[in-house]
């Protein structure tokens, strides 16, 4: 399908997609282990049912399915030539604790309908009962990776990392809080730890990934808009940090005699918000905090901190920690403290291809021009009232699988409005209305990148 057949589908065309993502979005919410929340981790009974679930939405649209090795779920739309390499479309269906219903998930099904409206049967109408067919000159492959959070295992990215030939091998080791490791839970999932490598996918099988996703922040709220094309995913390191002091008596030591460990953890953990909020795209979290031997009447001896920091630049973020290690050399010093850190996780900045920033800006183009029918908005069917010749464009502080997928093909991204920024929470939302129009981007995006790919073909 060209964009120009594309852009003559009806608008009710994308506003029935639409509706199906939200339903389904609902309905794997209720699959989770928390009742009363949402939460669904690798390799869990929840996992087997969304993959299940999935692989029914996937071949319901026409797709051949499968289950890899790492327990990714897959879909695949063929082209005409069965040796062409794939455009790959996807995002995640494993989620954190206590978690909200469209991270990943909505980018899932979302590209499941993307597939469903794009395709062809055998060249003839859809009615004929012939097997579906990708109408470009590459396949369409929908990816349900299986574990992007890291919820349980506490490394992320596991699923794409495998597609993406980077699996290691000392990462069967890692332990649940359970103390289950993670070739336990493999082997009870049901998968071969020895055939992981058979995941990876080559470049020259891959024309590029693209996911949809919601922003996870506020910017396109705070801008009153619902698509934006995403330049890059953020570089990130994360740290355990340990601060020693004395553990003593609370009542009878003096405060000039106190080493406290607990409130030099805290003055860390304030330096770390002030120097990262007086920078540019750099963000520095603490978001775990415990303090030993923890009792009521004894002075801190001593505490165990994170700290999570993502920047747009390698560089820029790793100067931000340069700058933080020496405040917390001051700040030990002066409390006759002591510290140390282990890096438990480094990943550089992924850039967007340019090819599928242009591809995606071009398919956020086709929901706003003159004319157009929108299902923007609670009512759906609007008329856009103006061209945007240049759709937003933002960085992204999350990570996604892209920054996994990026080792082998090149990646793009498209944003959807996240209502106030409320994400990895239950409150966490998106509406009909934009989810309506990221299909429709998307699908427009698709379309575009064919027409790109086949020119580039002719050329050569």
């Amino acid at each position: 399908m060209t964009a120009a057949r594309l852009a003559a589908l009806e608008p009710a065309a994308f506003e029935l997609a639409a509706r199906r993502v939200m339903a389904r979005c609902d309905e794997l919410a209720r699959i989770t282990s928390t009742p009363g929340a949402i939460t669904r981790v690798h390799l869990s009974p929840e996992h087997a049912r969304v993959n299940r679930l999935a692989a029914e939405w996937m071949r319901e649209a026409g797709l051949q399915t499968r289950q890899d090795a790492a327990g990714n779920q897959l879909g695949l739309l063929p082209a005409a030539d069965p040796d062409a390499p794939v455009l790959m479309l996807g995002s995640h269906l494993d989620t954190v604790v206590n978690a909200g219903r469209y991270d990943g998930v909505v980018g899932v099904l979302m590209a499941i309908e993307v597939v469903r409206l794009l395709q062809r049967r055998g060249g003839t109408a859809a009615d004929t009962g012939a097997p579906a067919q990708s109408p470009f000159e590459f396949g369409l492959e929908v990816a349900a990776f299986s574990d992007e959070e890291g919820a349980r295992f506490g490394k992320a990215l596991l699923g794409s990392s495998a597609v993406a030939g980077t699996w290691d091998d000392a990462w069967w080791e890692l332990e649940d809080p359970d103390g289950t490791t993670l070739r336990e839970a493999a082997l009870e999932f049901g998968l071969d730890p020895g055939r992981v490598a058979s995941a990876a996918r080559r470049p020259d099988q891959l024309v590029g990934y693209l996911e949809a996703h919601i922003e996870q922040g506020p910017e396109l709220h705070a801008r009153g808009e619902s698509l934006a094309v995403v330049s890059s995913i953020a570089s990130a390191r994360r740290f355990q940090l340990v601060v020693e002091g004395e553990a003593r008596h609370a009542g009878g030591t003096p405060y000039d005699m106190r080493r406290d460990a607990l409130l030099g953890a805290s003055e860390a953990a304030l330096a770390v918000e002030r120097i990262c909020s007086a920078q540019h795209h750099i963000i520095g979290t603490v978001g775990q905090f415990e303090a030993f031997p923890g009792a009521m009447n004894v002075v801190p001896g001593e505490a165990r901190f994170s700290l999570d920091l993502r920047g747009e630049f390698d560089g820029e973020r790793d100067r931000v920690w340069d700058q933080i290690s020496r405040e917390l050399d001051e700040i030990m010093g002066r409390r006759r403290l002591r510290w140390h850190t282990r890096e438990v996780h480094n990943a550089p900045a992924l850039f967007c291809a340019p090819l599928l920033q242009d591809v995606v800006s071009e398919g956020i183009r086709a929901t706003l021009a003159p004319g157009s029918r929108s299902a923007a908005g609670a009512g759906a069917g609007v008329l856009a009232s103006r061209r945007v010749d240049d759709p937003t464009t933002l960085f992204s502080p999350a990570g996604h699988d892209g920054m996994a997928i990026g080792a082998i093909t090149d990646v793009g991204m498209l944003f959807m409005r996240n209502p106030d920024g409320v994400s990895h929470h239950p409150d966490e939302a998106v509406s009909f209305g934009d989810v309506a129009l990221g299909i429709r981007a998307l699908a427009e995006a698709v379309a575009h990148l064919a027409a790109e790919h086949r020119s580039t073909q002719g050329a050569s």
